[in-house]
């Protein structure tokens, strides 16, 4: 991968189906100040990326978040939760998506979805879509990464639609306007609530660390791929939130009949079918899925070269080169996860390790902490201040806690990542995986 196919790569999984949904979701909250969660959620989201971006350059290692974690600590069980967390996160927006992607395509096909939705059908469109996203990512990098690029042009495609068929609405309407019934009207508390929503929508940058031994010189492509992958969603994001509340008074996104870009463009471009974007949803979240998938294979494969995982996920294909075993083992997860628990508990899934992520990056921005404190530890050609991820420990904790309590869901997603957490705790005693050391550490950089 070059630097073009690795911004395209975090640009697709930040992108996603999120901002399709998100930004209606928001503009209810926020009014035409909408713009600014994103805004405040970039900033958030920037500090983490930062420090991503430092280890990136100094680590460029499959399994990112494990090896970090375990230089910065020592401490096995910490770096085995760690991964586990993640590939949890990935494993969840995976069936998510897929569900995602079976709805939508049986509401275009089929008279009757809800009806499909229960039979075969269902189960037929869903485990064929991750029968052919299994092929690609076993066939290559390099193939997965055009596949990536065909969904990201498309997705982002659609984004910068919306924006051009609203440019001319801009400047009608007051973008720091809230609704009339919000306490306090624009302040600290309204903000936080907003940027709770978008927050989420760039998430996928710390997928890029994952795939680092696949990057040409990693070094200095990792860092500058990660930057501009961020900075082209922020500038994307801004742009599709002012032309949403341009076009669109921010009240009407409060319906559910049409998607909010649906009505945006039913607004702005009348002659479009209103089902335009559900075609773009499909390239969204198929692109999702697939980055998941590559970043889930990646991570087994790294933990396993790390000892932290049985051996038999480090292998890799004689001809293909990709780790076929770990990408056989997550397609059967998913695929259990996908069509037995149902769309509501598999959301409920996805809430809970959306916190596991954010526990994750607290615990990756201390270890970039404790690793520029320690004496002699080599610098990457990518360095920030230690403010940085201070700031980033700080941020993502605000998240978890204004997470936590701006639902009532909140209580149950946070049940529900303690007992993912204990099933791990749990796996750890049973796999028990060899205790790894300095010089364990230091042979897999060797070899990669």
């Amino acid at each position: 991968m070059g630097l073009f196919s690795l911004v395209g790569y975090g640009v697709g999984d930040m992108v996603g189906a999120g901002i399709y949904g998100t930004v209606g979701d928001a503009a209810v909250q926020m009014g035409n100040a909408v713009w600014l969660s994103f805004v405040v959620s970039m900033v958030a989201a920037v500090l983490t990326g930062l420090s991503y971006a430092c280890l990136a350059s100094r680590y460029p290692r499959a399994a990112g978040p494990a090896h970090v974690t375990h230089r910065a600590f020592q401490v096995g069980f910490l770096s085995y939760l760690i991964g586990l967390m993640v590939t949890a996160s990935g494993l969840t927006s995976m069936a998510t998506s897929t569900n995602v992607f079976t709805k939508t395509v049986l509401g275009l096909t089929m008279a009757q979805p809800e009806a499909a939705m229960q039979g075969w059908p269902w189960y037929l469109v869903a485990l064929s879509f991750l029968g052919v996203l299994t092929m690609v990512n076993f066939w290559g990098i390099r193939q997965s990464m055009w596949a990536n690029i065909l969904c990201t042009l498309v997705e982002v495609g659609g984004l910068l639609f919306i924006i051009a068929i609203g440019a001319r609405y801009w400047g009608g309407v007051d973008y720091l306007e809230t609704p009339k019934a919000a306490s306090g009207g624009l302040g600290v508390g309204m903000l936080l609530g907003g940027s709770v929503l978008t927050f989420f929508s760039f998430i996928g940058f710390e997928d890029m660390l994952n795939v680092s031994e696949e990057v040409k010189e990693p070094r200095r492509t990792m860092p500058l791929g990660i930057v501009l992958a961020q900075t082209v969603v922020a500038i994307l994001y801004i742009g599709v939130a002012v032309t949403a509340v341009s076009v669109v008074p921010y009240q009407e996104f409060a319906t559910r009949e049409l998607s909010p870009l649906a009505r945006v463009t039913g607004a702005a471009a009348p002659w479009l079918h209103p089902r335009t974007f559900d075609f773009v949803t499909l390239f969204a979240v198929s692109n999702t899925v697939l980055i998941n998938y590559i970043m889930g294979s990646r991570l087994l494969y790294g933990m396993a070269r790390q000892g932290l995982m049985p051996a038999a996920f480090g292998r890799v294909h004689r001809r293909r080169h990709t780790p076929h075993v770990a990408i056989l083992t997550l397609l059967a997860v998913v695929m259990v996860l996908a069509i037995s628990g149902g769309v509501d508990a598999v959301k409920q899934l996805a809430d809970a390790t959306a916190l596991l992520l954010l526990c994750s990056f607290i615990v990756v921005n201390t270890s970039l902490i404790v690793l520029k404190l320690r004496p002699g530890e080599a610098r990457g050609g990518f360095e920030v201040p230690i403010a940085v991820p201070a700031l980033g420990v700080l941020v993502n904790a605000t998240m978890i806690v204004a997470r936590i309590t701006s639902s009532t869901a909140g209580g149950r997603a946070l049940a529900i990542a303690g007992a993912i957490i204990g099933g791990i705790v749990l796996l750890y005693f049973i796999v028990r995986p060899k205790n790894v050391t300095e010089q364990s550490l230091a042979a897999v950089e060797e070899a990669a």
